[in-house]
């Protein structure tokens, strides 16, 4: 079962749907059923509401499904309302970034592209900090917060059971300067060290690629469970945008294909970021 309450209520919704889908009844024949409103349904198959346990009972009677489908799916709702460790630094964390980081903590495949900034598993705690001062309106507190939680977010880099994850940067994100010359070089330091990883594979858009696909920044996240389907996540300023549909996934894949094509070698990659490294030590 997926480890983050995230990933819990993401599986507790596809579950569900794929109940109704089976009985060919829609959410709001459903929910006339059961005296509900068919939004309560729906929301339930996108987990944008709280089930409760005795929801789980209604439906699975209604469905007549086996005992011990009903009691797997009770305890996705019950886990589902536990607290990831991210959610106790709260204002820190937006809440339409508190999922996100629920679904990357059970990933077991990461595929991002960058064209502006370092990636956040990448960057270090002083980086970090001079994007979350600028434009942000965050409290020094909540600065804070923001910037022990992607500190503590890259700890998934490096567990035993770390995701196969690959990172294609565009080279103007390594030649944006971020604070000073100093802490970009600290900053391209830490990029080589997570290069090292056993399980991670970094790759350089340089300037002089040509023609690429054009879609700005993105990330690609697999998980272990084939009943849990891949996702495209893409955030903004005040949110975010979550594509799951066959079609989303398989275009984005293609895109990042077209970058891994069009980007540098891992090698050739390494070779550029310290030729920028020693440009900034000068």
């Amino acid at each position: 079962m997926a480890g983050s309450p995230t990933a819990r209520r993401r599986r507790l919704a596809i579950e569900l749907k794929k109940l109704r889908e089976k009985s060919t009844l829609t959410c709001a024949q459903v929910g006339e059923a059961l005296d509900w409103s068919g939004s309560k349904v729906n929301r339930m198959e996108t987990g944008s509401g709280r089930v409760q346990p005795s929801d789980i009972d209604a439906l699975c009677r209604f469905y007549d499904t086996t005992d011990e489908l009903r009691e797997f799916l009770k305890s996705l709702a019950r886990e589902a309302k536990t607290r990831g460790w991210w959610q106790v630094h709260g204002s820190g964390v937006p809440e339409w970034f508190n999922i996100y980081i629920g679904l990357e903590q059970d990933a077991s495949t990461f595929r991002q592209y960058q064209c502006e900034l370092i990636p956040g598993l990448m960057q270090t705690e002083a980086y970090t900090c001079e994007l979350h001062k600028t434009g942000a309106h965050m409290t020094a507190e909540d600065i804070d917060r923001a910037v022990r939680v992607r500190m503590e977010r890259q700890a998934m880099l490096t567990r035993t059971d770390a995701p196969d994850a690959w990172f294609i940067v565009n080279e103007g994100a390594l030649r944006h300067v971020i604070g000073d010359r100093s802490l970009m070089r600290e900053q391209l330091e830490r990029v080589l060290e997570s290069a090292e990883l056993p399980t991670l594979t970094l790759q350089v858009l340089p300037f002089d690629s040509g023609t690429y696909p054009a879609t700005g920044s993105f990330t690609m996240l697999g998980f272990p469970a084939p009943e849990d389907p891949d996702l495209v996540y893409r955030d903004g300023i005040t949110d975010a945008v979550y594509l799951e549909g066959e079609h989303h996934v398989r275009e984005y894949t293609r895109a990042f294909d077209g970058l891994r094509a069009a980007a540098l070698s891992p090698q050739r990659s390494t070779q550029l970021i310290k030729s920028i490294l020693k440009e900034y030590a000068q």
